[in-house]
């Protein structure tokens, strides 16, 4: 499931990851990269043991925890650190696929990739996140603060900056339901069953839609 996520920042926590990165260390971003991802890999990205970036992440981690459509969507059981990626003109990442194990011998699985959009899409050119897919190519540039989530089965790239400076927070979450095609059920059931409560109220046929999102969760869930 391919998902939009208007908001997942707001504007007040925005502007704070905007001024801590501006006083952050960025370093190439092929330090991040796998061995073949790095033949495409072409930005700058946060040190990841940056004091800014253990700032930025908090304000990070509070706005997923308060937002539901997020948690629904990735039904999240762990999270890999996030990445703090710069773009500057001439800057892209070619077309490639985000590793299925990470994590090192701890062995963290990607189910779910993620980018949030740091900067409004106006202030730069291309930049566009690409996805591809059988019916060809998908093309993403979201307002600030709002975010993407898709299978991290999908391939895909970043076109090139051609002027401004793109800025993305990116990460990686291992679900508790692994099958991309199990959560979207689970995610279609749960948001019919909302919109019910909110409309009619506590009803039967809101009481078999729960029974049936908790046990097909039950099923599924690998926790």
């Amino acid at each position: 499931m391919l998902i939009t996520v208007p908001n997942l920042i707001n504007k007040a926590d925005l502007t704070q990851i905007n001024e801590l990165l501006e006083q952050g260390s960025f370093k190439d971003g092929k330090l991040t990269a796998g061995w073949h991802a790095k033949l495409v890999k072409n930005n700058q990205q946060l040190a990841g043991n940056d004091k800014v970036a253990r700032q930025a992440i908090a304000i990070l981690n509070k706005s997923i925890r308060q937002n539901g459509t997020f948690s629904r969507a990735t039904l999240l059981r762990k999270m890999r650190p996030p990445l703090f990626s710069r773009y500057e003109p001439g800057m892209e990442y070619g077309n490639h696929i985000d590793d299925a194990v990470m994590g090192g011998d701890r062995g963290f699985r990607t189910d779910i990739s993620f980018t949030v959009f740091l900067n409004d899409p106006q202030s730069y050119e291309g930049g566009e996140l690409v996805m591809n897919s059988s019916v060809g190519e998908q093309k993403f540039k979201l307002e600030a603060g709002s975010a993407i989530v898709y299978p991290s089965t999908t391939l895909h790239r970043v076109a090139p900056v051609t002027k401004g400076v793109r800025q993305v927070i990116v990460s990686w979450i291992q679900s508790l339901v692994r099958s991309a095609e199990h959560r979207e059920i689970l995610f279609d059931i749960d948001t019919t069953r909302r919109a019910i409560f909110n409309r009619e109220g506590k009803t039967t046929e809101f009481d078999l839609l729960s029974k049936s999102h908790a046990n097909l969760l039950r099923l599924w869930a690998e926790p």
